[in-house]
């Protein structure tokens, strides 16, 4: 069997499409159907019912499916484990799946002193506002929101955090003053786009009772701090990127507060890897020096 067709197969069982597999794979969408045609004729089966909406695995696909993630993490091990050490010390990549507000107010000057430390290790940060999967290997290491029920990860609590209520000094100026949760469902916010989100941890408005009007809304939390620091409304931002805003007020400090956790995760086979036990080990070292600022203290 050809390992190069069943990399076909993974992918377009993961994409779901040609072109979107072909993509990926950074190829022609014939070279996909013509790799995953040779795997079933080499099989003697279909792995695949094709429709208008696209691919789908068949029963066969379903049983091949898992074999070949096998495969492919034992593949990927090998390979990655090549450049694992140089002189001693820790080399390869290794790449983190983070939120975008994590990401960027923290986890990107933090793994500056990563690589100070370790020179010869290479970092790719991902910090996006949507969920980033291990299942699809979009990254090595993934610290997102929600803990995943089941799965061959190694499942850490990596933090708690604090989210705060947030506007600019003109915004508040020229509102009416607030005093309680009640006086907020007369203002104007910055949010969300509801069928956007990317997890539930995100339906913070559901806890404080819908405002008046939401002027604002985006799937970026950075964009809803911009905004907010702008005038456009009161947002609900995490207070370890926005407590030391000078341009934004806190509202309500002491009564309304939001309590989340960061988890972290990576795949089981990781975890003998040393270039992902020294950052994982350093991620778990830098969430704890923070707990204050990740608090809001």
């Amino acid at each position: 069997m050809d390992w190069d067709n069943l990399r076909y197969f993974l992918e377009l069982s993961r994409a779901g499409k040609l072109t979107a597999a072909a993509r990926h794979l950074e190829v022609d969408h014939t070279t996909v159907a013509r790799r995953v045609q040779a795997l079933e004729k080499s099989l003697g089966r279909p792995l695949f019912i094709r429709s208008g909406s696209g691919y789908q695995l068949a029963e066969s696909g379903r049983r091949l499916l898992a074999q070949a993630e096998a495969m492919e993490s034992a593949f990927l091990a090998i390979e990655k484990d090549e450049g694992e050490s140089i002189a001693g010390g820790v080399s390869g990549s290794v790449r983190i799946g983070a939120t975008e507000g994590y990401g960027v107010e923290l986890l990107a000057g933090q793994l500056a002193k990563l690589s100070r430390h370790h020179p010869s290790l290479s970092i790719d940060l991902l910090a996006v506002p949507r969920m980033v999967r291990l299942a699809r290997h979009e990254a090595d290491i993934v610290i997102t929101l929600e803990r995943p029920e089941r799965g061959p990860y190694i499942i850490t609590k990596l933090t708690d955090y604090t989210l705060r209520l947030y506007a600019a000094p003109e915004y508040l100026e020229r509102q009416p003053p607030i005093r309680s949760r009640e006086d907020l469902r007369e203002h104007t916010f910055v949010s969300y786009i509801e069928d956007l989100l990317y997890s539930k941890e995100l339906h913070y408005l559901d806890e404080i009772g819908k405002p008046k009007q939401i002027a604002l809304r985006s799937t970026s939390i950075l964009a809803q701090q911009k905004a907010a620091i702008a005038g456009a409304g009161i947002a609900i931002l995490p207070s370890f990127a926005a407590r030391s805003e000078e341009r934004l007020v806190e509202i309500l400090a002491d009564e309304v507060e939001f309590v989340r956790t960061f988890w972290m995760l990576m795949p089981v086979e990781g975890k003998d890897l040393a270039r992902m036990r020294v950052t994982w080990d350093f991620l778990r070292e830098m969430a704890q020096e923070n707990q204050d600022v990740m608090m809001g203290r």
